[in-house]
């Protein structure tokens, strides 16, 4: 599975144009795709996608999330049907995806399109990332869970220092913002808010990686970061 950024049709900032980039080339390198909405509404933001995905030729699954806001479900019906008339899905599923409604039907479509092959991976490897940028991905996670309403841009995690011991990592992050005031968020009051930040990414390293850890949290600013090709690449978002 590839899951891509949305396009952003304000594409104002380089982050913004490198998460578009990323979301054009991954459908080229998949073999079924999958085209979630909200139900049930379909936007002009729906219709720039849709006409991404038809000229690559490859079966597009239609999904209509979050069906369990709405009180009337006979409306789905009409709303799919209005959709198929005019845009070729090869299936339409309905879906909370929240509790997981609809999941194993989609899952065996998308196992029934899939051509056969040979294993890409091996059976006991879940990722080809290192460690290195998991103990990231979970710092900048719990940056969204955190302070995703406040912050949900405006953060970068980078490693600077990871060292293994017996039974032991040491890890050292910073956590890049972009204003003075969004420093002030990150950390909170008395460092209240880092700290919770960094208990739980620290909880959810050991148990990834089966060993204690050491995590250490800075919090730093960098104007505009997010509008600067070199610190896009520093900090991962760039090849």
């Amino acid at each position: 599975f590839l899951d891509t950024p949305g396009l952003h049709r304000e594409a104002g900032r380089a982050l913004n144009r490198q998460l578009n980039r990323v979301a054009r080339q991954a459908p080229e390198e998949v073999d079924v795709l999958i085209h979630v909405i909200d139900a049930p509404q379909w936007r002009d933001e729906d219709e720039a996608i849709w006409n991404l995905l038809a000229p690559l030729g490859k079966p597009v699954l239609l999904v209509v999330n979050k069906v369990d806001r709405l009180a009337d479900k006979t409306r789905l019906l009409a709303f799919a049907a209005e959709l198929t008339r005019t845009h070729s899905y090869a299936g339409v599923h309905f879906l909370c995806a929240r509790r997981g409604d609809g999941v194993p039907a989609l899952l065996d479509e998308v196992a029934a399109l899939l051509p056969a092959g040979a294993a890409m991976f091996a059976a006991d490897e879940f990722t080809d990332r290192s460690e290195r940028f998991l103990a990231a991905e979970l710092v900048r996670e719990q940056l969204m869970v955190q302070l995703g309403d406040e912050l949900p841009y405006a953060t970068a995690v980078e490693i600077e220092r990871f060292e293994d011991q017996p039974g032991l990592s040491r890890i050292g992050a910073v956590i890049w913002v972009e204003r003075d005031g969004q420093k002030g968020i990150v950390i909170g009051a008395g460092g209240s808010q880092l700290k919770k930040i960094g208990s739980a990414a620290r909880r959810a390293m050991e148990r990834l990686f089966e060993r204690r850890v050491h995590l250490e949290l800075w919090v730093r600013v960098r104007d505009s970061w997010s509008d600067d090709a070199a610190a896009l690449k520093q900090f991962g978002y760039a090849e």
